[in-house]
């Protein structure tokens, strides 16, 4: 079976290490030695002393071992137990559209799977990942957790290595006879580390006994160790080392020769804290409220004053990435920061010591309140897509604001305002589950009535729909409609309005529908609410095309298309030729409705939408059926499996009909045992695979075959493995080329198609009407 890729519906892939990883081979192989015995192994240690970089070491020399792949699973930035759940579900790329408990969700998904989760720094959520790791071991019989924490997570079956410090010369017993002191993986990380400020630093005779020392001073913890190397920027080793024994002689009372490694740690850190200025010192501590990365805006709007002005930020920042305290991201054109959990640990404490704490969390959360409302306002226009890749990038700060909502008394109202602001960001990420999360949360801590509280009890009836729950989701519309009668705003009224007409079309009570739609389309016509004008006339058109209605149908969706169109926005659009696609193919003009449905794919593709994706590949599955092609509509049906499972049934039950049909004409047309392979062929697709597929030329519907290409041939072969998800360092490794090699060839494939994605060349891959895992024999050699 091949493994789901990294940008796909199941295991989450590995970062790429951006430091070399320097020893450990014992460790290495005790890890792996508890992994064959026991489904879960805990890395416990203290902050600083490698956990995670062996853990992920680990799992990348075994994922081949795992058929369905490496998850990892970064719980530093959660603040609160509650999204715990959720967070692992996110990482695993499940869909799951129903009301079902999402442990539930989760133990289901994993039953039949082989996967090596990886859950990293659960300490400050101990007894939950406890209980969460014992409920998935029981449920899934081919899961492995390996977990990293400060102490034992204390689960039944639990196997505990304490992680080590690196070994130093001289240190516990080791003698430095046998190979050269700077052969130990101590000294090795100071010297590699050093480079990368010093370049030409190496150990010589001269500094050897001084790099020795240094590192034994710092017990061999991985992270002093790095802190300390990057000193040699602006000192030598040995002002290193004289400043280094200064400071620890202060802290302790014993013998200087064997330091507690925890405060040895926490030394190090006093003293890169001490190094700062006293500004830099003050952002330090005020950047500890942002969990994850953060942009510069932010830095400015919620840890200016006080000490530092605005416009004084922007320097402070480089102050601390020069002395390694901040951490510079690249995402695309954008440049974002981050604080490694143990400095981030350290500066919430001095944040709280400071008593600025509750006030830099307020405006934390004033500022993501007004960037949701900022993304919500811009959402249908031609900036969509960024701020959707803004908002990915943000995920974890913006829970962080409505942890901060829930558990402030005098806040509720706030957070229901930014949870409601985020409603396409919960659908487009496919996260109705953590939106209704924070939804009830927030509606149960606050009953004022209030417009934030009606517009949050009508989202949240909105996603119970999308989710299928749909008596929930008449109870709180219910409580939406009575509070909205004191209110009296149109706005709210057309959004119930719509959140019921939504329903009645996916429930298939129709002439209900139309009722419920057309008010919410006068509500937002009467409004200006263009987005609710579009959401309606799709599923307005929707209701009169399952009607028989045709004409009406294409009048709903062309004035949608035109209103998207006028604003230069993709996902009403993709939305609309969706369905619309489906009207067109009802009426016989299959190879436009095929063009439509591809067309919706392409405008998705940014999202990566994986129910709308489904939806779309599913029409093209009946269509492909429709025209006598079995097999392509079997192979389709197949790569959507698992999206039908995590709906419990058709993806939108009121087209369950066509599902049906398409596969029983499948069945008809290839015969039984030819459309179970082509249906296994397709479950064991990746994402990247099933777009490529859908957007294939499809012979059936006499549409153009492929071209010559443009590409050499070992440009064509990896071209097939970009497309098959693979990372330039899986191509390397299986082309069997340097990585570096591997990166021109991408880089030379998306020049010469004119292309800025990978996703752009499997799609490319799919359009030559070439299997992604056939090889390819034509073209320039």
């Amino acid at each position: 079976m091949t493994s789901r890729g990294t940008d796909g519906w199941t295991a989450g892939g590995l970062p790429a290490e951006l430091t070399s990883f320097v020893g450990r081979r014992q460790d290495i192989a005790e890890v792996k030695r508890l992994l064959a015995g026991s489904r879960l192994v805990t890395l416990a240690g203290v902050g600083g002393v490698g956990k995670s970089r062996l853990a992920l070491r680990v799992a990348a020399e075994v994922r081949r071992a795992f058929r369905d792949g490496v998850c990892l699973v970064e719980l530093a930035a959660l603040e609160s137990s509650e999204v715990l759940v959720q967070a692992v579900i996110e990482n695993l790329r499940i869909v799951d559209h129903s009301s079902r408990e999402p442990m539930d969700v989760l133990a289901d998904h994993l039953r039949d799977r082989q996967i090596l989760m990886v859950l990293d720094n659960c300490e400050h959520l101990l007894h939950e990942c406890a209980v969460l790791a014992a409920t998935l071991v029981r449920a899934a019989p081919g899961l492995r957790i390996l977990a990293t924490s400060r102490q034992a997570l204390g689960a039944p079956g639990e196997q505990t290595m304490v992680v080590p410090a690196l070994p130093v010369p001289g240190m516990n017993g080791q003698r430095p006879g046998g190979e050269p002191p700077e052969r130990s993986d101590a000294m090795r990380l100071f010297a590699e580390r050093a480079r990368a400020v010093v370049p030409d630093f190496e150990i010589t005779d001269a500094n050897r006994e001084t790099v020795t020392r240094i590192c034994r001073g710092l017990d061999g913890i991985p992270l002093a160790i790095e802190l300390a190397a990057v000193r040699l920027r602006v000192i030598s080793a040995e002002q290193l080392l004289s400043r280094l024994e200064d400071r620890f002689g202060l802290l302790t009372t014993g013998s200087r020769a064997r330091l507690p490694r925890q405060q040895t740690l926490r030394a190090l850190i006093d003293w890169s804290h001490a190094l700062c200025t006293e500004q830099e010192r003050l952002l330090w501590a005020r950047l500890s409220v942002f969990s994850g990365s953060l942009d510069l805006e932010a830095a400015e709007y919620v840890c200016a004053g006080d000490g530092i002005a605005a416009e004084e930020i922007v320097d402070v920042v480089i102050g601390l990435v020069e002395k390694s305290i901040l951490l510079r991201e690249e995402h695309g054109s954008m440049v974002r920061f981050r604080l490694m959990e143990t400095i981030r640990q350290y500066g919430r404490d001095r944040l709280r010591e400071s008593g600025e704490e509750g006030e830099l969390r307020r405006r934390h959360r004033v500022w993501y309140h007004d960037l949701a409302t900022r993304m919500h306002q811009a959402w249908f226009g031609p900036d969509q897509v960024t701020w959707y890749r803004l908002m990915r990038l943000e995920h974890d700060n913006v829970r962080s604001a409505l942890d901060y909502c829930v558990s402030t008394p005098g806040e509720a109202e706030a957070g229901m305002t930014l949870a409601a602001a985020l409603r396409y960001y919960w659908i487009a990420a496919d996260s109705p589950r953590e939106g209704r999360g924070w939804l009830d949360r927030l509606l149960a801590v606050d009953a004022a009535p209030v417009r934030a509280r009606a517009r949050a009890l009508c989202l949240d009836a909105r996603l119970a729909v999308l989710q299928s729950d749909f008596g929930v989701a008449v109870g709180l519309l219910a409580e939406c409609r009575e509070l909205n009668r004191e209110l009296g705003d149109d706005g709210i009224t057309g959004a119930a309005a719509y959140v019921g007409g939504l329903a009645a079309v996916l429930q298939s009570e129709l002439p209900e529908a139309l009722d419920l739609l057309g008010e919410a389309l006068e509500c937002g016509r009467a409004t200006g609410d263009q987005m609710l004008v579009a959401n309606s006339l799709i599923y307005l058109g929707t209701a009169r095309s399952l009607l028989g209605r045709a004409d009406e149908a294409v009048d709903s969706f062309e004035e949608c298309l035109r209103l998207c169109e006028t604003r230069r926005e993709r996902w009403f659009r993709s939305y609309t030729l969706w369905t619309y696609g489906i009207e067109v193919w009802k009426q016989g003009d299959t190879r436009r409705a095929v063009e439509m449905e591809r067309e919706a794919i392409r405008l998705k593709e940014p999202f990566k939408d994986p129910l709308g994706i489904a939806l779309c590949a599913e029409a093209l599955a009946w269509m492909a059926a429709g025209e006598g092609d079995g097999r392509r509509a079997a192979t389709l049906l197949g790569a959507l499996e698992e999206m039908r499972r995590a709906f419990g049934g058709p993806l939108f039950g009121h087209l369950s009909d066509y599902h049906d049909a398409c596969e029983q004409a499948a069945r008809a047309a290839i015969g039984d045992r030819r459309f179970e392979t082509a249906f296994r062929k397709g479950a064991t697709m990746t994402p990247a695979q099933v777009i490529a597929y859908a957007l294939r030329a499809d012979r059936s519907t006499g549409e153009r075959p492929r071209e010559s290409s443009p590409l050499t041939r070992r440009e064509m072969e990896i071209a097939r493995l970009v497309a098959r998800g693979m990372s330039n360092k899986a191509i390397a490794a299986s082309l069997v080329i340097a990585q570096r090699t591997a990166e021109g060839h991408v880089e030379k494939i998306l020049s010469k198609l004119g292309f800025s994605s990978r996703v752009q060349i499997a799609a490319w891959i799919g359009r030559q009407d070439l299997p992604v895992d056939e090889p390819w024999s034509g073209g320039a050699s």
